[in-house]
């Protein structure tokens, strides 16, 4: 098996950028493919400047905005060591997930600050704007703005959740302590040895393989997700630039971490979500004899992930039917399909 300092001692680290502002951040960096550090990108936010005073400053800082929501936390034993995780039999999660206001919750994590393995307390994905209200006036992305974000809050001290990926474009800010992300592109999927669909800790199919003890004889195609790495580390006011799809292990390596995420779209208003037309391809195609299969791929090559815009110039423009762009007509229509032939 190989430890944590293996596997980060030789892996390439993300390209970092240290000239855009929350009011500014080029479109070439929204539009990148690969990740990208934004040094110091929100180190001028009021509550970042309470973060790099002290823990009890921040905590104090976020308390001033919270009136009182009750939300979810993750809690875990001493012994998984912050990992957010399946039992060992995988019947049931390694945590549990419980009822948490957050000013107590806080105070929770501030009390274990001299625990040498604390109980590993976790928040995770909360909408900032319903958790403290009028906190994005003064620490937000403004030029974010026109892209109408998902904006999250994450808190707890140290963990480390599985990787996974994500639809949306995502940056993320580092408010206090510092976190890792291993990052993989998306073509490595084969190689992180991916846990359940329908039973995860989070929504997300997650890999399997414990990053601070990898055992390559279980997992011998990891090696190449491993060439094929990233590692981003960031200190508070640092942020990381993640697209779409890419798979992510993060890293709370501090007592108290704190996080705020922006998540947003660029396909339009009309789509829906990739997920359900993978969901339905398990139901009517995965079981197909597999000359059936491979001629469904070509179909689906032909009609879904052809690069040739010319491919369908052999049909009038006016019979194209659902083949058209789609815009919220034709996104009408083929729901509309769908409905019919799912309720016979």
């Amino acid at each position: 098996m190989n430890t944590i300092t293996d596997i980060f001692s030789d892996m390439t680290k993300v390209k970092v950028l240290d000239y855009c502002t929350p009011e500014d951040i080029p479109s070439s960096v929204l539009s990148s493919t690969e990740p990208i550090i934004l040094k110091n990108l929100v180190s001028n936010w009021p509550v970042v400047q309470a973060a790099k005073s002290s823990p009890e400053q921040v905590c104090s800082y976020l308390e001033q905005y919270y009136q009182g929501m009750t939300t979810g936390a993750g809690v875990s034993s001493p012994e998984n060591k912050g990992r957010l995780f399946y039992s060992n039999d995988f019947t049931q999660l390694n945590f549990t997930k419980e009822p948490a206001q957050l000013d107590v919750f806080l105070q929770q994590v501030l009390a274990a600050f001299n625990d040498e393995n604390p109980v590993s307390r976790y928040i995770g994905s909360t909408p900032v704007d319903k958790l403290l209200p009028n906190f994005r006036a003064t620490n937000d992305l403004a030029a974010l703005a026109q892209h109408k974000p998902l904006v999250s809050i994450w808190l707890g001290n140290q963990s480390r959740i599985a990787a996974h990926h994500d639809t949306p474009n995502n940056i993320a800010c580092c408010i206090a302590g510092k976190r890792r992300f291993t990052l993989f592109p998306p073509n490595q999927i084969e190689n992180l040895y991916l846990g359940p669909l329908d039973f995860n800790p989070a929504g997300q199919a997650i890999s399997l393989v414990d990053f601070h003890q990898v055992d390559f004889i279980k997992h011998p195609k990891f090696a190449t997700a491993l060439a094929n790495a990233q590692v981003a580390e960031l200190g508070p006011g640092d942020s990381l630039f993640l697209p779409s799809m890419w798979w992510h292990h993060v890293e709370g390596l501090s007592k108290l971490n704190i996080l705020v995420n922006y998540w947003w779209q660029t396909n339009s208003a009309h789509m829906g979500a990739p997920m359900d037309a993978l969901l339905h391809a398990l139901l009517n195609i995965k079981e197909l004899p597999k000359a059936q299969k491979d001629a469904w791929f070509d179909v689906f090559k032909f009609y879904i992930f052809n690069p040739d815009e010319t491919a369908l110039s052999h049909i009038p423009k006016q019979r194209l039917g659902v083949l058209k762009p789609t815009d919220d007509h034709i996104a009408r229509q083929i729901r509309s399909m769908l409905l019919n032939k799912l309720n016979r």
